[in-house]
């Protein structure tokens, strides 16, 4: 595995189209596959055993809430967006409203959505540098639609809060974390992710 994520840059002449980067990623299941506003292609490893397990519990109480809801749907961390930037980037777990998601033609739907989740959640691996998972959530506070992320770093028991507009706050070991008015009414059980 990969300690951090393996950045390849493509020559500008040699630059995938959105139709050849998706078949990219569709040949190269097993790898989590990320591109950024200026081309770059990040390739990550799959999260070791006990990450992986973590997610799902952040993803699967997320799912709960939202098959209650009614109001959205919800990803998991192998689902492509595009940006407004033009990057591609898989959050480890995310929420669309309805509304939004439907205003997609089927095509759009089929593919990486050209879309910013409404919310937004990544999970540092032990592996991971708290630095670039940071940029990456200020890069999705910038896009339309967004409306609220969380960056959980297990290693130290923090969560930082993104907001459109406004500083990250961050939380010293909380038990709970609070969807806001975003997701109202869901509270993410933090001792099944720690």
């Amino acid at each position: 595995m990969f300690s951090s994520p393996l950045v390849v840059q493509i020559p500008p002449s040699m630059q995938m189209t959105d139709e050849q980067f998706f078949d990219f990623c569709q040949v190269n299941r097993d790898l989590r596959i990320e591109r950024n506003q200026f081309g770059e292609i990040s390739i990550m490893s799959p999260t070791g055993s006990e990450t992986g397990n973590r997610n799902f519990n952040l993803a699967g109480q997320l799912y709960v809430w939202t098959e209650k809801d009614g109001t959205g749907i919800c990803f998991d961390s192998s689902t492509g967006f595009k940006l407004s930037t033009g990057a591609e980037r898989s959050p480890d777990a995310c929420w669309i409203k309805l509304e939004r998601w439907n205003a997609l033609s089927p095509e759009q739907q089929q593919r990486f959505a050209p879309i910013c989740p409404d919310f937004v959640v990544e999970l540092r691996s032990p592996s991971d540098n708290v630095k670039p998972l940071k940029e990456k959530m200020e890069e999705y506070m910038k896009e339309p639609g967004v409306q609220l992320g969380l960056l959980i770093d297990r290693k130290h028991r923090r969560v930082y809060i993104y907001r459109p507009g406004v500083l990250e706050e961050c939380l010293e070991n909380p038990a709970t974390v609070s969807g806001e008015s975003v997701l109202s009414g869901f509270v993410l059980n933090m001792s099944k992710v720690w």
